[in-house]
């Protein structure tokens, strides 16, 4: 699975204003709702439900919030970078600025996984979150996040 079959241009959002890790997941779940049709309130309650569980604050200012929803067909998901960095519960303490979230159907536990798998992955390439963090439009966001990783 690749992340360009995960996001489109219209789902990568630069500059997103939050000032606390709820305001992030109400901001992401009232843009998802646009996208999905899905319910604002059904995300953000999935959302939260999944943070009670443990952070999706992976490390080195990411967050991976994900959940899973009846009324999915697919997976579906959404990058924002922050326009500033917010306290997210993350493992290493450290505020969280790039956070791309994903929505699976309920029955979508393997393609889930392997999602969840490619975004993290992603996301693990320093140099593609330092050109994340210093890029100024969406669609250079969405070119950065789908381009092919280099691997040595």
């Amino acid at each position: 699975m690749e992340i360009a079959e995960l996001i489109s241009p219209q789902t990568v959002f630069v500059d997103v204003k939050a000032s606390s890790k709820k305001q992030v997941l109400q901001e992401l779940a009232r843009r998802a709702a646009v996208a999905t049709g899905c319910s604002e309130r059904d995300i953000l309650t999935v959302l939260i439900e999944r943070e009670r569980l443990g952070t999706t604050g992976v490390g080195k200012g990411i967050a991976i919030p994900h959940g899973k929803l009846k009324s999915l067909k697919k997976i579906h998901g959404f990058f924002a970078r922050l326009d500033s960095s917010v306290d997210f519960d993350a493992m290493d303490d450290m505020p969280v600025d790039l956070v791309f979230l994903l929505l699976a159907p309920d029955d979508g536990g393997a393609d889930h996984l392997k999602a969840l798998a490619r975004v993290s992955r992603t996301l693990r390439d320093t140099n593609r979150c330092e050109r994340l963090r210093g890029t100024e439009n969406a669609d250079a966001l969405f070119a950065v996040l789908t381009e092919d990783s280099v691997t040595a």
